[in-house]
């Protein structure tokens, strides 16, 4: 049941609020909550009240605690999200607003919101990007410095001075990399070949080229060759050719036991030919390694692994 008290408190607060003086509002929504602090409403006048004052962490949290008296209160993602916002927590704004558009996918506030946040974070994401290719460049490291611009530009095409940077980057990368590719042997021009191919999605002809190249090298233990078996396993993976990346990715391990691409990627082929305790064999193998070294995306990979594979194992032990 509704507070008369704490309600006559609250309309005292809205009169405070529409004149403006924000400090005083906020005194007469405390008074109303120190009555009764089951309302969300009164967290959420405050709120705005706090906002009004640019009192944007006690903002955030009486929104926040809109949401927590009642998950269904749309302005409490609104409120929190927008003091999160000018806080510059801008993940969290997301997330709140994302909680709130679960319940009310429609709402008009929170969709705008959204759009905000995520326009500010792509052009934080371009600032950053602008900033580190000015660096690489000063460096003479142009390459990485293209591929920065490059990356920055399929943000925000756009962009003016990440296209003055491109002009500028280009023309230097291009002599860099003429000049690198002129003192190339002829095998690894092959291998660059077939990177090339494999990052057009080429993965045929990608695979002819690492095939050419290995079969112009002596040394089949030499690093040039375990990166074409690396990248040949890659190829045959996504053509779902599981005993070709078996085969490659052996050559791989048998030269480098501790190699996580290839005992992921191998144990990941020996699954879909449902060879489980060769696959089980080859995570375990990953998972043995300190954390440091594979990764928490690998771990993550390999540990849903082992998991699954557990279970599919008992399961032929037990039928």
């Amino acid at each position: 049941m509704v507070s008369p008290a704490a309600e006559a408190k609250k309309e005292e607060g809205n009169k405070f609020f529409k004149a403006g003086n924000y400090q005083q509002a906020v005194q007469k929504y405390s008074e109303a909550i120190d009555i009764d602090p089951s309302v969300p409403a009164y967290w959420s006048n405050r709120s705005a009240s706090y906002a009004g004052l640019n009192d944007w962490t006690n903002a955030a949290e009486d929104g926040l605690q809109c949401i927590r008296l009642d998950k269904n209160f749309i302005k409490g993602y609104f409120r929190c999200a927008s003091a999160q916002k000018e806080l510059g927590q801008l993940d969290a704004a997301n997330n709140i607003l994302r909680q709130g558009l679960a319940i009310q996918p429609q709402n008009a506030d929170l969709k705008k919101l959204v759009s905000e946040i995520e326009n500010i974070q792509r052009l934080q994401k371009v600032e950053a990007f602008i900033s580190l290719a000015q660096e690489q460049n000063k460096s003479g490291d142009y390459g990485a410095a293209f591929k920065t611009i490059d990356a920055g530009l399929r943000i925000d095409a756009g962009n003016q001075e990440l296209n003055a940077l491109m002009n500028r980057v280009r023309p230097r990368w291009e002599a860099q990399e003429k000049s690198r590719r002129a003192g190339l042997s002829r095998t690894e021009l092959l291998k660059e070949e077939g990177d090339e191919l494999y990052k057009n999605a080429s993965f045929e002809g990608a695979i002819l080229k690492y095939t050419l190249c290995l079969d112009n090298l002596t040394d089949k233990t030499s690093q040039l060759a375990l990166k074409c078996y690396s990248n040949r396993s890659a190829c045959y993976k996504q053509l779902s050719n599981f005993d070709g990346v078996i085969s490659d990715c052996s050559m791989v391990i048998e030269m480098e036991p501790d190699n996580v691409k290839a005992l992921v990627r191998r144990a990941q082929a020996f699954e879909a030919c449902e060879r489980y305790r060769y696959a089980l064999q080859d995570v375990r193998a990953v998972l043995a390694q300190p954390f440091d070294s594979i990764g928490k995306a690998n771990y993550d990979l390999a540990n849903g692994m082992q998991h699954r594979l557990n279970r599919v194992v008992q399961q032929l032990k037990e039928g």
